[in-house]
């Protein structure tokens, strides 16, 4: 998948085409995370708009004739029986193929799902690929904007806001949940103004490297020059490095960018 624009305005720029166009919002449900050994057993895909809200959605069963781990059975609840009453894949996929070229693609941890989708169709000998500006991760965006949940998983984000979505780990349930998380974001985008949507954009935690990056100095001068700001970094308890907001980031950007005019 593309890279996202490194400059918070340019990232508010990309978010906010993405508002005005047509979402195909889509979620699998697998055998295993790696495909093509892993297949998909459910998908389900809803289009929508911010100015339409929903308009369709479609959800199948697939029967890829393979076998489905019991941990999966234990994750989503979709038993072998279910799998084996279900539409078999060379059926379903050309179906879904042209419904997967409409508008951007959307999905909670695109990468995951957008890979599986190309597998599958490869299965059949159907190329099929989406251009960088026509997919959105909605993963990556909640990073942005809500940096400060303690998880931004499908199930915790539902209980959060309090949406009427059932059945977590379910193909249909959570493309709904993945359509009522960009709607709320994108509208937050689109209804502020441009300072109150960059910051909105700026929560997010960054590690060094990139901060580096957006201020166009080294890892060792910028990590200075953070250090002397009024500010406290998170650390990451994942891999013990100091992040730092986006904001914060920004912030030197500009006072460099002052002093060389």
């Amino acid at each position: 998948m593309a890279a996202l624009p490194l400059h918070t305005t340019d990232l508010l720029s990309h978010y906010r085409r993405i508002a005005q166009q047509p979402l195909t919002v889509t979620d699998v449900e697998t055998t295993g995370f790696k495909p093509p050994i892993a297949r998909v057993i459910e998908v389900s895909v809803l289009h929508a708009s911010l100015a339409d809200g929903i308009y369709e959605q479609s959800t199948h069963l697939i029967n890829p004739g393979v076998p489905v781990p019991a941990q999966i059975t234990r994750f989503t609840g979709i038993t072998q029986a279910m799998v084996n009453r279900g539409t078999l894949a060379e059926q379903i996929w050309p179906r879904y193929h042209r419904r997967l070229d409409d508008g951007v693609l959307t999905a909670h941890n695109l990468s995951f799902d957008y890979g599986f989708l190309r597998s599958e169709l490869a299965h059949l000998d159907i190329p099929w690929e989406r251009p960088p500006e026509a997919q959105f991760c909605t993963v990556k965006l909640s990073r942005l904007m809500l940096a400060d949940l303690p998880s931004r998983s499908l199930p915790k984000l539902v209980a959060h806001f309090g949406w009427d979505v059932d059945g977590s780990h379910r193909a249909e349930a959570d493309t709904l949940a993945c359509w009522y998380l960009a709607k709320l974001m994108l509208t937050d985008l689109m209804e502020a103004s441009d300072e109150k949507a960059l910051a909105l954009l700026q929560q997010e935690w960054l590690p060094l490297s990139t901060c580096s990056k957006i201020v166009g100095l080294s890892r060792q001068k910028t990590q200075r020059l953070l250090n002397d700001m009024d500010i406290e970094p998170r650390k990451s308890q994942r891999s013990g490095n100091y992040r730092y907001r986006r904001a914060w980031a920004d912030q030197l950007r500009e006072q460099v960018l002052a002093n060389e005019s």
